[in-house]
């Protein structure tokens, strides 16, 4: 009988730890498993991909397309072992398994200030890194041909390689709940997430922000609409744009972006018609104007001294798409100023609050990243770090005691997206044609060596 050779994972894995957990797994289990090196970082990292299985059709899942998003890492390793544990994954189902432990390693690498705990509002965001739109590598700003990053290569050139019948690219919600978004409908997934996430108590977004508009196929499932080429708000808000979700579109793959929330919410599951809904929405809307208009003060404030801080346009670029953005999205909700051109759906309580959270989440990402500049250059001539410590004090209790976030514990979180994963891989793999990749001479041959050793 197959043993588990590592512990359960009860924080998040740093990027070393992804490869030397993958590497372990390799070493027990050689005829099944391969690690191969796919690409490279712009800082140098390789990034990996680890296989089980030699099954003709390919399931490929994308971890840590989002920096600050570090659980998909600690799922793939969970998926690993669920498909080493159960032949029904692999020989069962003539499929492969192909996990990418992380897309933006050097993204992953500047959340370590808070991967290892403890897990708190202020700790996170104090420490939250996310690049600007532009260096996200899932995104196609200039199409697949102009692709510049790196890591979005490597992805382009995985999908072309390997044509998955599925892909599973692996979110978090910061604050909030679950869902999953997908490019072709999976008759009953929606089921199956809300039994998954009723046995493990993790709420299910009913209503996300960046979905307001696109088809609900179930509670918590939405479709994916066809991109907008050269919309940068939409690239931001809605992911509404050419990416990498809907490059292996052609070859019949079906993505699903499976999110996984850190603090639970569970407003945001309440589908229930709100009292008064157009004074919760000018609440909302007048507060992101505030709070954009007072980060624009402090941006001000810190930006003249910001010249010898190392690296300060990577952490300035997020502050500067974070505040493009904002008086757009509090336009787009406020019924008064709304023009009608694009109208908002009817607003459930669970829109409502995932609204809420919007708010508050730009502007304390906002918040956090001019905290870290500030920290970044030693010294405050400015004297705003006293002012934005309690900007993100006052604005974590609001998520706490306003909104009821609640954390999950960690090996909550990967087992809540791991199933939905193999939720997905279940219902997609029965309409999966058979296209061997992984038979190939030489695929997936290298040996595998331990990314913090190589």
């Amino acid at each position: 009988m197959w043993r588990c050779a590592l512990p359960p994972l009860q924080r998040y894995p740093t990027v070393d730890e992804l490869g030397a957990r993958a590497a372990a797994l390799v070493a027990r289990h050689p005829r099944t498993a391969r690690l191969r090196r796919v690409g490279t970082s712009r800082a140098g990292t390789p990034l990996w991909l680890l296989s089980v299985g030699h099954g003709s059709r390919q399931a490929l899942v994308v971890a840590g397309p989002h920096a600050n998003e570090p659980v998909g890492g600690a799922t793939v390793l969970r998926l690993a072992e669920r498909a080493l544990a159960d032949p029904r994954y692999t020989e069962g189902a003539d499929a492969t398994w192909n996990l990418l432990l992380s897309l933006d390693p050097d993204g992953l690498r500047r959340n370590e200030g808070w991967l290892r705990g403890p897990y708190t509002l202020g700790r996170y965001f104090r420490n939250f890194f996310r690049p600007g739109f532009h260096e996200q590598p899932e995104w196609l700003p200039d199409g697949a041909a102009g692709a510049a990053l790196p890591e979005t290569r490597t992805l382009l050139h995985l999908q072309d390689e390997l044509r998955p019948f599925l892909q599973c690219s692996l979110h978090g919600v910061d604050v909030g709940g679950g869902f999953v978004e997908l490019t072709h409908d999976l008759p009953g997934l929606a089921q199956r997430v809300a039994h998954t996430a009723a046995r493990l108590r993790v709420p299910r977004e009913l209503g996300p922000y960046d979905t307001l508009y696109w088809p609900n196929l179930g509670p918590a499932v939405y479709r994916i609409p066809p991109p907008r080429i050269g919309d940068l708000a939409a690239a931001i808000t809605e992911a509404a744009v050419e990416s990498t979700w809907y490059h292996p579109y052609r070859y019949g793959t079906v993505t699903a972006i499976v999110e996984a929330p850190m603090w639970g919410v569970a407003a945001v599951e309440d589908g229930s018609p709100p009292a008064d809904a157009a004074a919760v929405l000018r609440t909302v809307s007048h507060t992101l104007r505030h709070d954009t208009r007072l980060l624009k003060r402090l941006l001000a404030e810190v930006r003249p001294h910001l010249a010898d801080v190392p690296d300060a346009a990577r952490l300035l670029a997020p502050v500067d798409d974070y505040l493009l953005v904002c008086p757009g999205l509090a336009d787009a909700w406020d019924p008064d100023v709304a023009d009608g051109a694009r109208p908002l759906p009817p607003m459930s309580t669970a829109h409502l609050a995932a609204l809420r959270i919007a708010g508050r989440r730009l502007a304390l990402r906002t918040a956090g990243l001019l905290h870290q500049l500030v920290t970044s250059a030693g010294r405050d001539p400015a004297g705003v770090l006293p002012h934005l410590d309690r900007l993100i004090d006052e604005w974590c209790v609001d998520y706490r005691d306003g909104c009821g976030a609640r954390w999950i514990p960690v090996t909550r979180q990967v087992e809540y997206q791991s199933r939905v994963v193999l939720d997905a891989f279940e219902l997609a793999v029965g309409h999966a044609p058979a296209c061997s990749r992984s038979g190939e001479p030489g695929w997936g041959s290298q040996a595998a060596v331990p990314m913090h050793l190589e």
